[in-house]
Protein backbone atom coordinates (compact mmCIF):
# COMPACT_ATOMS: atom_id res chain seq x y z
CA UNK A 1 0.00 0.00 0.00
CA UNK A 2 1.07 3.43 -0.72
CA UNK A 3 2.41 6.11 1.62
CA UNK A 4 -0.32 8.53 -0.31
CA UNK A 5 -2.95 5.67 0.46
CA UNK A 6 -2.00 5.14 4.31
CA UNK A 7 -2.33 9.22 4.33
CA UNK A 8 -5.73 10.12 2.72
CA UNK A 9 -7.00 6.46 5.17
CA UNK A 10 -5.44 8.25 7.88
CA UNK A 11 -7.26 11.78 6.93
CA UNK A 12 -10.56 10.25 6.40
CA UNK A 13 -10.41 8.51 9.39
CA UNK A 14 -9.49 11.88 11.22
CA UNK A 15 -12.42 13.73 9.33
CA UNK A 16 -14.10 10.92 10.82
CA UNK A 17 -13.34 11.11 14.29
CA UNK A 18 -13.54 14.81 14.16
CA UNK A 19 -17.38 15.02 12.54
CA UNK A 20 -18.26 12.00 15.62
CA UNK A 21 -16.97 14.76 18.41
CA UNK A 22 -19.16 17.38 16.76
CA UNK A 23 -21.81 15.74 16.14
CA UNK A 24 -21.86 12.42 18.11
CA UNK A 25 -24.10 14.21 21.24
CA UNK A 26 -26.54 15.66 18.72
CA UNK A 27 -26.97 11.51 17.68
CA UNK A 28 -26.89 9.70 20.95
CA UNK A 29 -29.50 12.59 21.59
CA UNK A 30 -31.76 11.98 18.52
CA UNK A 31 -31.74 8.09 19.43
CA UNK A 32 -32.58 8.87 22.97
CA UNK A 33 -35.76 11.02 21.89
CA UNK A 34 -36.76 8.07 19.07
CA UNK A 35 -36.76 5.73 21.67
CA UNK A 36 -38.58 7.78 24.47
CA UNK A 37 -41.28 8.74 21.63
CA UNK A 38 -41.69 5.36 20.73
CA UNK A 39 -42.21 4.63 24.64
CA UNK A 40 -43.99 7.24 25.22
CA UNK A 41 -46.56 6.71 22.50
CA UNK A 42 -47.21 2.95 23.35
CA UNK A 43 -47.29 4.68 27.00
CA UNK A 44 -49.83 6.99 25.63
CA UNK A 45 -51.88 4.29 23.76
CA UNK A 46 -51.88 1.90 26.47
CA UNK A 47 -53.59 4.76 28.82
CA UNK A 48 -55.94 5.44 26.33
CA UNK A 49 -57.17 1.88 26.12
CA UNK A 50 -57.51 1.80 30.06
CA UNK A 51 -59.48 5.00 29.69
CA UNK A 52 -61.84 3.87 27.38
CA UNK A 53 -61.90 0.68 28.94
CA UNK A 54 -63.26 2.42 32.04
CA UNK A 55 -65.58 4.54 30.74
CA UNK A 56 -67.09 1.87 28.68
CA UNK A 57 -67.55 0.13 32.33
CA UNK A 58 -69.47 3.11 33.91
CA UNK A 59 -71.12 3.79 30.68
CA UNK A 60 -72.81 0.30 31.03
CA UNK A 61 -73.29 1.20 34.56
CA UNK A 62 -75.31 4.20 33.93
CA UNK A 63 -77.21 1.85 31.25
CA UNK A 64 -78.05 -0.01 34.15
CA UNK A 65 -79.70 2.44 36.48
CA UNK A 66 -81.53 3.37 33.32
CA UNK A 67 -83.03 0.36 32.99
CA UNK A 68 -84.11 0.35 37.17
CA UNK A 69 -85.66 3.42 36.72
CA UNK A 70 -83.17 4.75 39.16
CA UNK A 71 -82.23 8.40 37.20
CA UNK A 72 -80.54 9.50 40.22
CA UNK A 73 -77.51 7.26 39.85
CA UNK A 74 -77.75 7.37 36.44
CA UNK A 75 -77.13 10.97 36.59
CA UNK A 76 -74.65 10.32 39.16
CA UNK A 77 -73.11 8.28 36.98
CA UNK A 78 -73.13 10.40 34.03
CA UNK A 79 -71.53 13.58 36.08
CA UNK A 80 -68.00 10.93 36.63
CA UNK A 81 -68.16 10.10 32.91
CA UNK A 82 -68.31 14.04 32.10
CA UNK A 83 -65.12 14.14 34.18
CA UNK A 84 -63.20 11.13 31.91
CA UNK A 85 -61.39 11.51 29.13
CA UNK A 86 -63.84 9.43 27.32
CA UNK A 87 -65.90 12.40 26.14
CA UNK A 88 -68.25 10.13 23.86
CA UNK A 89 -69.33 7.68 26.21
CA UNK A 90 -70.22 10.76 28.68
CA UNK A 91 -72.15 12.25 25.41
CA UNK A 92 -74.09 8.93 24.92
CA UNK A 93 -74.74 7.98 28.73
CA UNK A 94 -76.68 12.17 28.84
CA UNK A 95 -78.37 11.72 25.82
CA UNK A 96 -79.44 8.16 27.19
CA UNK A 97 -80.78 9.83 30.62
CA UNK A 98 -82.02 12.59 29.11
CA UNK A 99 -84.56 10.53 27.13
CA UNK A 100 -85.08 8.93 30.13
CA UNK A 101 -86.28 11.71 32.16
CA UNK A 102 -88.56 13.12 29.33
CA UNK A 103 -90.26 9.49 29.39
CA UNK A 104 -90.35 9.93 33.09
CA UNK A 105 -92.14 13.61 32.34
CA UNK A 106 -88.80 15.65 33.81
CA UNK A 107 -88.45 17.93 31.08
CA UNK A 108 -86.65 20.43 32.71
CA UNK A 109 -84.35 18.21 34.05
CA UNK A 110 -83.82 16.49 30.40
CA UNK A 111 -83.21 19.86 29.32
CA UNK A 112 -80.55 20.69 32.03
CA UNK A 113 -79.08 17.17 30.98
CA UNK A 114 -79.05 18.30 27.38
CA UNK A 115 -77.39 21.67 27.89
CA UNK A 116 -74.42 20.34 29.94
CA UNK A 117 -73.70 18.36 27.16
CA UNK A 118 -69.74 19.72 25.73
CA UNK A 119 -70.12 17.78 22.30
CA UNK A 120 -67.84 18.40 19.74
CA UNK A 121 -68.58 20.90 17.08
CA UNK A 122 -70.04 18.15 14.39
CA UNK A 123 -71.98 16.35 17.20
CA UNK A 124 -73.65 20.06 18.70
CA UNK A 125 -76.02 20.86 15.81
CA UNK A 126 -77.83 17.17 16.68
CA UNK A 127 -77.77 18.14 20.82
CA UNK A 128 -79.46 21.14 19.26
CA UNK A 129 -82.15 19.90 17.89
CA UNK A 130 -82.80 17.63 20.47
CA UNK A 131 -82.61 20.73 23.42
CA UNK A 132 -85.12 22.98 20.46
CA UNK A 133 -87.66 19.81 20.33
CA UNK A 134 -87.91 19.31 24.22
CA UNK A 135 -87.85 23.32 24.06
CA UNK A 136 -90.73 22.84 21.35
CA UNK A 137 -92.87 20.31 23.80
CA UNK A 138 -93.21 22.47 27.01
CA UNK A 139 -94.30 25.16 24.54
CA UNK A 140 -90.97 27.25 24.21
CA UNK A 141 -91.31 27.98 20.57
CA UNK A 142 -89.63 31.30 20.71
CA UNK A 143 -86.38 29.71 22.90
CA UNK A 144 -86.74 26.81 20.38
CA UNK A 145 -85.65 29.17 17.25
CA UNK A 146 -83.25 31.10 19.30
CA UNK A 147 -81.42 27.20 20.23
CA UNK A 148 -81.43 26.21 16.41
CA UNK A 149 -79.33 29.89 15.62
CA UNK A 150 -78.35 30.32 11.63
CA UNK A 151 -78.02 26.46 11.15
CA UNK A 152 -78.69 25.59 7.91
CA UNK A 153 -79.07 21.72 7.75
CA UNK A 154 -82.26 19.76 6.60
CA UNK A 155 -83.05 18.68 10.07
CA UNK A 156 -82.77 21.88 11.72
CA UNK A 157 -84.71 24.11 9.58
CA UNK A 158 -87.59 21.69 9.40
CA UNK A 159 -87.74 22.18 13.51
CA UNK A 160 -87.07 26.27 12.54
CA UNK A 161 -90.60 25.57 10.55
CA UNK A 162 -92.09 23.49 13.13
CA UNK A 163 -91.55 25.91 16.24
CA UNK A 164 -92.81 28.68 13.42
CA UNK A 165 -95.93 27.14 12.37
CA UNK A 166 -96.63 26.23 16.37
CA UNK A 167 -96.62 30.37 16.69
CA UNK A 168 -98.86 30.62 14.01
CA UNK A 169 -96.52 32.23 11.47
CA UNK A 170 -97.31 30.02 8.44
CA UNK A 171 -95.69 32.10 5.75
CA UNK A 172 -92.24 32.21 7.72
CA UNK A 173 -92.52 28.43 8.53
CA UNK A 174 -92.86 27.25 4.73
CA UNK A 175 -89.93 28.87 4.17
CA UNK A 176 -87.85 26.85 6.35
CA UNK A 177 -89.76 24.01 4.96
CA UNK A 178 -89.13 24.57 1.65
CA UNK A 179 -85.02 25.49 2.50
CA UNK A 180 -84.89 22.31 4.07
CA UNK A 181 -86.41 20.76 1.28
CA UNK A 182 -83.99 21.87 -1.09
CA UNK A 183 -81.01 20.60 0.95
CA UNK A 184 -82.68 16.90 1.15
CA UNK A 185 -81.95 14.06 -1.49
CA UNK A 186 -84.37 12.76 -3.79
CA UNK A 187 -84.58 9.86 -2.13
CA UNK A 188 -84.37 10.89 1.17
CA UNK A 189 -87.27 9.08 3.56
CA UNK A 190 -88.41 11.95 5.59
CA UNK A 191 -88.81 14.29 1.96
CA UNK A 192 -92.43 13.31 2.21
CA UNK A 193 -93.24 14.40 5.75
CA UNK A 194 -91.29 17.75 4.51
CA UNK A 195 -93.46 17.93 1.23
CA UNK A 196 -96.43 17.74 3.20
CA UNK A 197 -95.67 20.11 5.74
CA UNK A 198 -95.05 22.67 2.93
CA UNK A 199 -98.53 21.99 1.62
CA UNK A 200 -99.80 22.34 5.25
CA UNK A 201 -98.21 26.04 5.23
CA UNK A 202 -99.79 26.63 2.18
CA UNK A 203 -96.92 26.28 0.10
CA UNK A 204 -96.71 23.88 -3.25
CA UNK A 205 -94.31 21.15 -4.25
CA UNK A 206 -92.45 20.51 -7.29
CA UNK A 207 -91.94 16.58 -8.52
CA UNK A 208 -87.77 16.82 -8.55
CA UNK A 209 -88.20 15.18 -12.05
CA UNK A 210 -90.04 18.12 -13.74
CA UNK A 211 -87.57 20.34 -13.06
CA UNK A 212 -84.82 18.57 -14.10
Amino acid sequence: MAIDDLLDEHEQSERVRSWLRKNGVSIIAGVAIAIGGIAGWQWWQKEQGNHLAGANVQYQTVLKHLQDKNLDAAAKGVKELEGSKANIYADLASLQLAKAQVDAGKNEDALATLRAIQADPEFKPAIDQRIARLLMATGKNDEAIKQLGTASDSASLEIHGDALMALGKRDEARGQYEKALKTLDVAAPQRRLLETKVMDAGGTVTDPAESV
